[in-house]
């Protein structure tokens, strides 16, 4: 019989926490069905000389250059920052950077510490055994100590800093602010089964080493060993639901484009913050005539997408700043938290990045007009290569019921499913709070001797973070789904991916995201599946 008793869509950050966890001790049957297909680390790009160029084709995180089957069109004309988002086994962590913090305490209740937002319907404390779980799972390198949070339990050894880095965190410093060492989903050691990093170089194309914690070498190969069935190449394009409003399965198209149907007693919903709504949206019925769970138009607004400033540093020494993985050098959360003396609420993250590899250095330079054609150009790249280090502003967005995707049904994918169209507007209280951002970035990078070269917000091509487009919440009416992820609607249907986020935070969203899910799934299993 074609029936799981479990159904995961989507094989990402939370798909794979959902399927390890629901799989374990258990004899029911588990499937995941992925619309993209696997990856094999042979053919990442930085097995390629000319690795570089991938970023901007095959290994892009914007799908509008990506342009695989798997991927759909998304309409962002009308928002000032492009969404990301990568479709295949292992989801966006195949590209992601692997940087790795947890939200903060103050995270959870913005509404009740500042006034703005909403507050979440449960805790830091409720997540913390997860996040322990989760880092153990993924592999995160770090310090423990950091005075921005509550202690951590364990991490392996810290990403090292290399000569950039260190001149960085001697300048925070001099000034007094806080940093800490990036905490990072990235083998500094042997850890499950994977060897540590060797410096490949930017890991978001790819890790062919195996040493990034991305789902397709950490949590997938112990959920496959427990049983559960993954089918690549799957395109779902309507979960059904019968009169009773029980989802009965869902309806998708095969790697060979044939129409076929799967039932299910549960479904886990984990397509990312724009799949999911947008799945949800196309699974029009009787009893949901605008979208499966959209009774209340809230299936895809709220959306938050982390706005995202820029700085850039030239030192005139050799710094050897492009060694190591790019993303993950240190973080400081000096201004995280609101102040009064700031004309805006809540706060941002600084991110240190290493420097840019050498063909992003030439290009970007020759594109600034700083590397001229000609004699002096060798020279001048010399002097810019290994030289630069960027920082970037991290801003916490806030819930806005007007920022939306919505289907687009006049572009659709490949397999004729609608695309999804952005309406999206940085807010003035994150507008002030990327002035603030890029004004304290210019600061650090003149204490620290180098000379500013960039300064700009928000960066277009940075909408990596996809969160709160199908919230959670206690009110029916306000809220998609319960605090334990289960649609207020639908009894056994469940999402777990950062879409049910009630607020942004101010740090890469996926740790918290797999907190979330794992919880969830804790739930799912004691009331019901086991």
């Amino acid at each position: 019989m074609n029936k799981a008793d479990v159904l995961i869509i989507g094989s990402g950050a939370s798909g794979a926490a959902a399927a390890w966890s629901l799989s374990r001790n258990t004899s029911n049957r588990i499937v995941c069905l992925e619309q993209g297909d696997a990856t094999k680390a042979g053919d990442y790009p930085t097995n390629k000389v000319n690795w570089e160029l991938a970023r901007h084709g095959t290994a892009s995180s914007n799908p509008n250059e990506r342009k695989n089957k798997a991927d759909y069109p998304i309409d962002d004309n009308g928002s000032p920052i492009s969404l990301a988002n990568f479709n295949g086994f292992g989801g966006s962590t195949i590209l992601y950077s692997g940087h790795f913090p947890r939200f903060h305490p103050s995270d959870f209740a913005t509404c009740s510490l500042d006034g703005v937002g909403d507050d979440w319907p449960l805790c830091y404390e409720d997540l913390e055994p997860y996040f322990n779980e989760n880092e153990k799972m993924m592999g995160v390198a770090g310090l423990v100590g950091d005075p921005a949070y509550p202690e951590y339990d364990r991490l392996l050894p810290p990403v090292p800093l290399g000569k950039a880095g260190r001149k960085m965190a001697e300048t925070f410093n001099e000034l007094g602010w806080h940093w800490w060492p990036s905490y990072s989903a990235i083998n500094t050691s042997s850890h499950g089964g994977r060897a540590s990093c060797v410096n490949l170089g930017p890991c978001n194309t790819g890790c062919a080493q195996g040493a990034k914690g991305s789902v397709d070498v950490t949590y997938w190969p112990q959920a496959l060993r427990q049983g559960v069935e993954v089918r690549t190449g799957c395109c779902v394009y309507e979960i059904c639901v019968d009169k009773f409003h029980k989802i009965t399965g869902v309806k998708y198209l095969n790697e060979k484009g044939e129409d076929c149907f799967i039932g299910a007693s549960i479904v886990v919903v984990a397509c990312s913050g724009i799949g999911t709504p947008r799945l949800l949206l196309n699974s029009k019925s009787a009893a949901f005539p605008d979208g499966l769970l959209n009774n209340h138009d809230l299936v895809g607004r709220n959306l938050m997408v982390h706005p995202l400033g820029y700085t850039e540093g030239v030192f005139e020494d050799d710094l050897q700043s492009s060694v190591g993985p790019q993303g993950c050098c240190i973080l400081s959360q000096q201004f995280y938290e609101s102040d009064p003396a700031n004309k805006f609420k809540r706060g941002y993250t600084m991110q240190v990045l290493r420097g840019s590899p050498a063909m992003e250095t030439a290009v970007s330079a020759y594109m600034m007009r700083r590397l001229p054609l000609g004699p002096d150009h060798h020279k001048t790249f010399m002097s810019l290569f290994n030289h630069n280090m960027g920082i970037a502003v991290i801003s916490e967005d806030l819930p806005e019921h007007h920022n939306r995707v919505e289907l687009d049904e006049q572009n659709c994918d490949a397999n004729g499913m609608p695309g999804l169209k952005v309406s999206y507007r940085v807010s003035e209280n994150t507008q002030e709070m990327l002035k603030h951002g890029l004004e304290k970035s210019k600061l650090l990078f003149q204490q620290a001797g180098a000379r500013v070269t960039a300064s700009f917000a928000p960066v277009k091509h940075a909408g990596w973070h996809l969160m709160g487009t199908a919230r959670m919440g206690n009110d029916p009416e306000k809220s998609v789904v319960s605090p334990l992820g289960q649609a207020h609607a639908v009894e056994n249907l469940f999402i777990v991916d950062s879409s049910i986020f009630v607020t942004s935070g101010a740090v890469n969203p996926v740790a918290t995201a797999q907190a979330l899910t794992l919880r969830i799934c804790d739930h799912i299993r004691q009331k019901f599946v086991n």
